[in-house]
C-alpha cells in the first residue's frame, strides 16, 4: 500500500529539475574560481622568474663589454638597475663572479666575486667552485667567464598548492667580450 507512493515520490523528485542551476552553481563556483586563481598564480610565478631572468641576462651582457675596471659604486648601481629591470625595487639579491679555469691542475677559480642586495647569497670562494664540472661551463685554459646569479622570494597571493614563500633563483654565464680580463678594483696580472 505505501510502497507505490514511495516510489512515485521518488520517481517524482528525480524527474524535478527545479533548482538544478542552483545547485550546480554552489558545486562548480568554487572550482572555477580556485582554477582561475591557480592558472593567475602560476602565470604570476613564471612572469617572475621570467624578469629575473631578463634582468640577469641583460647585466651579464652589460659586464661581459665593460672594458673598465669594476669598483663598488658600479656594483650598487648594477643592482639598482637589476631592481629597474624586475620591477619590485629591493628584494632581489645579486651575486657577480668572475671565474677562471686551469687545465693543469683541472679546476676552477674564483678571480672576484661581490653580492648586493639582502637575501642569504654570500661571494663565491674557490672552495665553492673547484670541483663544479657538473654546473660550471667547459672552458679552455686560463679563460675567464662571468657569472651572473640572482635570488629572490615570491610571495603567492592564492593559496592553491604553492608554499607561501618560494625561492626563485638564476643563472646566467658569458665570456668577456672585448677585453682580457675584467677586473674589481684593479687588475693584476
Amino acid at each position: 500500500m505505501y510502497w507505490p507512493l514511495i516510489k512515485s515520490y521518488i520517481r517524482d523528485f528525480a524527474e524535478d529539475t527545479n533548482g538544478t542551476i542552483m545547485v550546480e552553481t554552489v558545486l562548480t563556483l568554487p572550482m572555477m574560481f580556485m582554477g582561475l586563481a591557480g592558472m593567475f598564480e602560476f602565470f604570476e610565478v613564471h612572469r617572475f622568474q621570467s624578469t629575473r631572468d631578463k634582468a640577469s641576462y641583460t647585466i651579464a651582457d652589460m659586464l661581459s663589454r665593460e672594458q673598465s675596471v669594476i669598483n663598488d659604486v658600479y656594483m650598487d648601481n648594477v643592482k639598482t638597475l637589476f631592481d629597474e629591470i624586475a620591477d619590485d625595487y629591493g628584494v632581489n639579491t645579486i651575486r657577480v663572479s668572475v671565474i677562471d679555469y686551469n687545465a693543469t691542475d683541472d679546476e676552477y677559480g674564483i678571480v672576484w666575486s661581490e653580492v648586493r642586495g639582502q637575501n642569504s647569497m654570500s661571494p663565491l670562494t674557490d672552495v665553492h667552485v673547484r670541483d663544479d664540472h657538473d654546473v660550471l661551463p667547459i672552458m679552455d685554459d686560463g679563460e675567464h667567464v662571468i657569472l651572473v646569479e640572482s635570488q629572490a622570494q615570491y610571495r603567492t597571493i592564492f593559496e592553491v598548492g604553492f608554499s607561501d614563500e618560494m625561492t626563485i633563483t638564476t643563472r646566467v654565464f658569458t665570456s668577456i667580450r672585448f677585453a682580457p680580463q675584467l677586473c674589481f678594483d684593479s687588475c693584476g696580472s
